[in-house]
């Protein structure tokens, strides 16, 4: 079922246009990643979504209701995790979340029970320590919890591993995939390594648009060219292979690591063996070389 639609939609601030004419369907069970670098809109398109920001143009619909802006009864199905989530810094992690169960009128019980798991999910059901001893990685992670806590069938999270080291990003990533069988998660981010990582489809915003958008798996096949990545145990040998390849215009080197150009797989290892055994030269590694969300968007954005 489609859980998020947006329709032609236009936002401009004065004479800048910051999304330009977008259409989207998103079904429930996935995780989406909006890629984008910083500044391409993808804040402002989840303001709209939140019914924060007036649209200019379109529209927007969230289970088929639409969604309007100062009036915003849709955001019941929608939990939000912003960059830079705040706090009461005085508060322990369990009583900021029976705080923000209270604001929404769960009943004690309920909010404790709550409370409990999703603290237990984020990896903080022992922290005693108050809000302002956490790190930024901790914080995060509770913001996940606090946006969860009415359980959601949507849940927005605004750039929400852009200012962590890699442990911090990679417990992130764990928690948002271990819950997309209950909820739909959108993951705004720029670092497309991330969103390779964990997304089933993606989608680019550039310019105010999607320049492209769908499975990672099928982006992968349309736009990215395939490599091998051939590594000799010198520069000289290196050399000696270009010099004698029929693969040569297909090549690029650095020192003695060579990527050769795809176009037929089966085809260009061949290739690629046949001269080795010729040449008698022994590579340290042959490997095919997958292509990254970055380079994509690189081509696609030129």
């Amino acid at each position: 079922m489609s859980i998020l639609t947006l329709d032609h939609l236009s936002k401009s601030f004065g004479s800048h246009t910051v999304i330009d004419n977008i259409s989207l369907t998103l079904e429930e069970g996935k995780i989406f990643g909006l890629l984008g670098q910083n500044g391409a809109g993808k804040t402002t398109l989840m303001k709209m979504i939140l019914g924060l920001l007036p649209i200019s143009s379109g529209k927007i619909r969230i289970f088929d209701e639409e969604v309007i802006y100062g009036d915003t009864p849709t955001n019941r199905y929608v939990g939000y995790l912003p960059d830079v989530p705040a706090y009461y810094p005085y508060m322990t992690a369990f009583e900021y979340l029976m705080l923000c169960g209270e604001i929404t009128g769960m009943p004690k019980a309920l909010r404790k029970e709550r409370a409990t798991k999703y603290l237990q999910l984020v990896g903080l059901s022992d922290n005693k320590k108050k809000i302002q001893q956490f790190s930024r990685g901790m914080k995060q992670r509770l913001g996940i919890a606090q946006a969860l806590i009415h359980q959601p069938k949507l849940l927005i999270c605004d750039e929400p591993t852009s200012a962590l080291d890699p442990i911090g990003r990679k417990e992130i990533l764990d928690i948002l995939q271990s819950i997309k069988h209950e909820t739909t998660v959108i993951l705004s981010t720029h670092i497309l390594h991330d969103a390779q990582q964990i997304c089933d489809e993606v989608a680019m915003l550039h310019n105010g648009k999607f320049v492209v958008s769908g499975s990672v798996s099928e982006l992968m096949k349309t736009y990215s060219k395939q490599q091998i990545r051939v590594l000799f145990d010198n520069e000289k040998e290196a050399k000696q292979f270009i010099e004698e390849s029929d693969l040569k215009e297909k090549i690029t080197s650095h020192s003695n690591i060579l990527l050769i150009e795809v176009n037929n797989l089966a085809q260009t290892q061949q290739q690629l063996f046949a001269q080795c055994n010729s040449l008698n030269l022994y590579p340290t590694t042959i490997e095919v070389v997958q292509p990254s969300l970055d380079e994509i968007f690189l081509e696609v954005s030129r």
